[in-house]
């Protein structure tokens, strides 16, 4: 996760709240981000993300929109 995610986590409250990440990568999906997440925001609720490859974005519509509705 870029370390100016957690310099925001660590800026606001966010206890109670509900987090979804989302990201676009190359290779590394999601990574380790919703686990560092929690660490970050033990009140917050945090939901399985969405990770899309970067080179896929563009054909990846269908995917967000579907991932979106169900949120």
């Amino acid at each position: 996760m870029p370390m100016v995610l957690y310099s925001f986590l660590d800026a606001y409250d966010l206890s109670g709240k509900t987090i979804i990440p989302f990201c676009t990568n190359e290779g590394s999906g999601m990574g380790r981000s919703e686990e560092d997440i929690r660490k970050e925001c033990p009140t917050a609720k945090v939901e399985k993300g969405l990770a899309i490859h970067g080179s896929e974005v563009r054909k990846a519509v269908n995917d967000i929109a579907e991932w979106a509705e169900g949120k």
